[in-house]
C-alpha cells in the first residue's frame, strides 16, 4: 500500500484513505441499517439533529406529556436479520460512516456520579434508584427504559440516563453545537435529578473513585450484561470489579470528517490523555483512607482487562486506519450477544469466530451490525473509536469540571491549528514515553517528570493550545477552561487539594468529601 507523509506529523498516513460514504453490499444496505440503528440507539453520535442555539432540549418534537416505555437500548437488535454474512469491509464501513463535514460536528458529554443516602452516607439501593428514575420520568417527561420488569434508564429526545454496574448514575448527553449548550444541559440534568433526589434524602457525589464504600457493600444493578461482566472480570485482571462498581468518569465524544482526520485526532487524544488524567485527577481515597494515588480510577484501568484497555500503540503505526481498528476489535474477547431481549454469555469468545459463523454460544449464526455496535461498546482503551471518538481519561468531578472536560478537548481537536500544534508537540514522543506517562500520572499527577522538566509545563502549553482553539471557534467558550487554569499554574491537582483537607480541616475523615463534592 502506498504511503504518504502527512504535513506536520511525524507519522505517515496511508494515501489509500477509505472514503466515508454510504456503501451498499448485498442486502447490507448501510443507509437502511444505520437508519434503523439511529431509531434504536441512544448513542448521541447516531443522531443528526441540528441543535437549537436557544435550548438544550433538542429532540424530534414535543410528546405533549405522553408517557412512553421503551425497550432496553442499548444493546440493540437488528429489526431484519441479514441473510448474508457480514464481511470485514462491512465492519470497516460502519466506522467510516461516522465521517461528517465540519459544520455537522457536535459535542457529546457523558458523566457519572455516585448516589448516596444523605443521612447515612450509604449507597443507594436499587429500589431507591428505581424510585428516583420513575420520579424523574413522571416529573420531567422522560421515557422509561426497561429490562424485563426493571427500570434501568430513561430517554428523552437525544439524551439518556443509564445505570453503571454499582448504580452510578450516568447522563449521556445530546449532540450539541456549543459548549454553552453542553454546560446548560449538565445544569438542567443536575437540577432535575436533585429536585427528585433531595425529597428522597438522596445526594450525588462528583468524584472519580468511591472514597468510602467497600466493594461488597455496593449493590449490582439488574442488567444482564453486568452479571456476565462480573463473572468474567476476575479472570482477566485484579481490579476489574473495582472499575465496575467504584469508579466514575466524565468523557466527551467528538466527530471527524475523514479517516485522516480520525487518525490525527486519535493520536493527539491518546498522547495527551495522561495530561487530562492529571488535570482532572480526583480520586485519592479508598475505603476511608488515602490510597497513594491522585487518580485511583485511572490506576484501576491498568489492571482491569489489558485485552480491551490501554494506550493502543498501533494507532501510531503508519498503517493505522479504520481497517486496523477493526482488526484489533475483532480480537478483543466478547462479553455477550443480545437476542430476544436476553443476554447470551459469550465471555472470552472471539468476534472473529462469530463473523465466520463459529461462535460456540450461537453455532452457525452470523453477527449483525448491531452485534458489532454492541461489541464496540465493550472495548475500553483510553480513546475509543466508534462512529466518533471518545476521550476516556478523566475522573468524575463537580459540575464546573463537567463543563471543563469537553472544553479542553474541543479546543484541541476541533480547531485545525491547535490540533496541528499538538501533533507537532508529540511528534517525537516515543512509545516508551507515552506508556511512562500513562503509568506514572495516576500517582504523580502534574509533578510527573517528563524529559528535563515536569508534566506541569507541558500541560500549560497544551491548555494554551486549547484556549486558542476555543477563541478561534468564535463562540466565547474560553471561560469554561477557567477551572483548569489554577491547576496548571500551581501544578496542584484536585486530588491533592482533597488530601490537604483530609489531613487538615477534615481531621483524617473522608466523610466531609460527600458535602465538599455534593452536586
Amino acid at each position: 500500500m502506498a504511503l504518504m507523509s502527512h504535513p506536520g506529523s511525524s507519522h505517515s498516513i496511508h494515501s489509500k484513505v477509505i472514503h466515508c460514504k454510504i456503501r451498499h453490499n448485498g442486502i447490507n444496505s448501510f443507509a437502511n441499517t444505520f437508519d434503523s440503528a439511529r431509531m434504536w440507539s441512544p448513542s448521541w453520535s447516531s443522531l443528526k439533529v441540528k441543535p437549537s442555539s436557544s435550548s438544550v432540549s433538542i429532540g424530534l418534537g414535543s410528546r405533549h406529556g405522553r408517557q412512553v416505555t421503551v425497550a432496553a437500548s442499548p444493546p440493540t437488535e437488528d429489526a431484519v436479520i441479514s441473510t448474508e454474512p457480514l464481511t470485514k469491509e462491512d465492519l470497516v464501513g460502519y466506522l467510516a460512516s461516522g465521517c461528517k463535514p465540519k459544520e455537522n460536528w457536535r459535542i457529546g458529554t457523558e458523566h457519572e456520579k455516585f448516589g448516596f443516602e444523605i443521612g447515612t452516607l450509604n449507597p443507594m439501593k436499587y429500589e431507591q434508584i428505581a424510585e428516583l428514575l420513575n420520579g424523574i420520568s413522571e416529573r420531567f417527561d422522560w421515557d422509561k427504559i426497561m429490562e424485563g420488569e426493571n427500570i434501568i434508564g430513561l430517554k428523552q429526545n437525544n439524551q439518556s440516563i443509564s445505570l453503571e454496574p454499582g448504580g452510578q448514575f450516568e447522563l449521556s448527553g445530546a449532540p450539541l453545537e456549543t459548549l454553552h449548550q453542553t454546560c446548560a444541559e449538565v445544569n438542567s440534568h443536575l437540577y432535575q435529578v436533585k429536585a427528585v433526589a433531595e425529597e428522597m434524602g438522596i445526594g450525588f457525589l462528583g468524584i472519580g473513585f468511591q472514597p468510602k464504600w467497600r466493594r461488597e457493600d455496593i449493590p449490582i444493578m439488574p442488567k444482564g450484561r453486568y452479571v456476565i461482566m462480573k463473572n468474567y472480570m476476575p479472570k482477566v485482571g485484579s481490579l476489574g470489579l473495582d472499575m465496575m462498581f467504584r469508579t466514575c468518569t466524565v468523557q466527551v465524544n467528538l466527530d471527524f470528517d475523514s479517516e485522516v482526520d480520525m487518525i490525527r485526532k486519535f493520536r493527539a487524544g491518546l498522547a495527551l490523555q495522561p495530561i487530562a488524567t492529571a488535570l482532572f485527577a480526583n480520586s485519592p481515597f479508598t475505603e476511608g483512607k488515602p490510597n497513594g494515588y491522585l487518580s485511583m480510577r485511572s490506576q484501576i484501568w491498568t489492571d482491569t482487562d489489558n485485552n480491551r484497555s490501554g494506550m493502543l500503540p498501533f494507532v501510531f503505526d503508519d498503517s493505522f486506519g479504520f481497517e486496523q481498528y477493526v482488526e484489533y476489535a475483532l480480537d478483543v474477547p466478547m462479553y455477550f450477544v443480545y437476542r430476544k431481549k436476553k443476554y447470551i454469555d459469550c465471555a472470552g469468545m472471539s468476534f472473529r469466530g462469530f463473523l465466520a459463523g463459529k461462535l460456540p454460544s450461537l453455532p452457525g449464526e452470523y453477527p449483525t451490525l448491531n452485534d458489532w455496535e454492541n461489541h464496540l461498546t465493550t472495548i475500553f482503551p483510553e480513546v475509543r473509536l466508534k462512529r466518533y471518538l471518545e476521550m476516556r481519561g478523566a475522573d468524575g468531578g463537580p459540575w464546573r469540571r463537567l463543563c471543563a472536560l469537553p472544553a479542553f478537548w474541543v479546543g484541541l481537536l476541533y480547531d485545525n491549528d491547535s490540533l496541528q500544534n499538538v501533533l507537532d508537540m508529540i511528534a517525537d514522543w516515543t512509545l516508551e514515553e507515552r506508556e511512562m506517562l500513562r503509568n506514572k500520572v495516576p500517582k504523580e499527577g502534574l509533578k510527573t517528570p517528563f524529559r528535563d522538566d515536569l508534566l506541569k509545563h507541558v500541560a500549560q502549553e497544551v491548555l494554551k493550545f486549547s484556549k486558542d482553539g476555543l477563541e478561534r471557534r468564535g463562540f466565547k467558550e474560553t471561560g469554561f477552561l477557567n477551572e483548569l487554569t489554577d491547576v496548571v499554574n500551581t501544578g496542584i491537582t484536585p486530588a491533592e487539594k482533597l488530601l490537604a483537607l483530609y489531613h487538615g480541616k477534615w481531621g483524617q475523615s473522608v466523610d466531609p468529601v460527600f458535602e465538599e463534592l455534593l452536586y
